[in-house]
């Protein structure tokens, strides 16, 4: 899997959102390799995109797109100043990945500060916990960058049930030493995810 990661500022969501909805009912069918898409406006006017492609060379075929050039040019004077693009071959799953049937989404980024520990904690009793623990949360995609940077998106049946499950868990993980390797976890909250399924 090939993800693509985008972030910026808007001071026009509800513009941005309907360029977004254009890209899905005029760009998207055409997309070869394209295996879904999340993204968000916070209530700071954040914006983050994630593009999951089957490789990378399907997500340069739609870079070339003429369809895909147009569209972009029309949508990054919503942007205040120029959005960010990252993108990364290196991508681990939680349950199912992305979740289409997610009605809210929380985004972390940060650096996680030893990777190979993070891996020993994250062993198939640990996520069957977790899973049994917080039936609110879908599933999540995290993908890496360079010097242990992430972006994370996790997707939940709702932010109510999010909040309640942050509080409630009863989750007997080493949860203590697993969140010490994230010193530096930011949020994004999109309360209102598009969510794109496959082309």
């Amino acid at each position: 899997m090939f993800v693509q990661v985008v972030k910026g500022k808007t001071s026009d969501p509800a513009a941005l959102r309907r360029r977004m909805d254009e890209w899905r009912d005029s760009v998207h069918p055409s997309v070869k390799g394209y295996l879904g898409g999340t993204a968000g406006v916070s209530d700071d006017g954040t914006f983050i995109a994630f593009a999951r492609f089957a490789d990378e060379a399907a997500a340069a075929a739609n870079n070339a797109n003429p369809a895909q050039q147009a569209w972009y040019e029309g949508t990054r004077p919503l942007f205040d100043g120029e959005p960010t693009f990252r993108e990364s071959t290196d991508v681990s799953l939680l349950f199912d990945g992305g979740a289409d049937e997610a009605t809210f989404v929380q985004v972390m980024e940060g650096t996680v500060t030893d990777r190979a520990r993070l891996q020993q904690l994250e062993t198939a009793e640990m996520i069957e916990q977790l899973r049994a623990a917080r039936p609110d949360l879908l599933g999540s995609l995290r993908v890496w960058f360079d010097d242990g940077r992430y972006a994370e998106a996790a997707y939940f049946t709702s932010e109510e049930d999010a909040r309640k499950g942050e509080s409630s868990a009863d989750f007997s993980g080493p949860q203590d030493e697993y969140m010490s390797l994230f010193p530096d976890m930011t949020f994004v909250d999109l309360r209102a995810p598009q969510l794109i399924g496959p082309s």
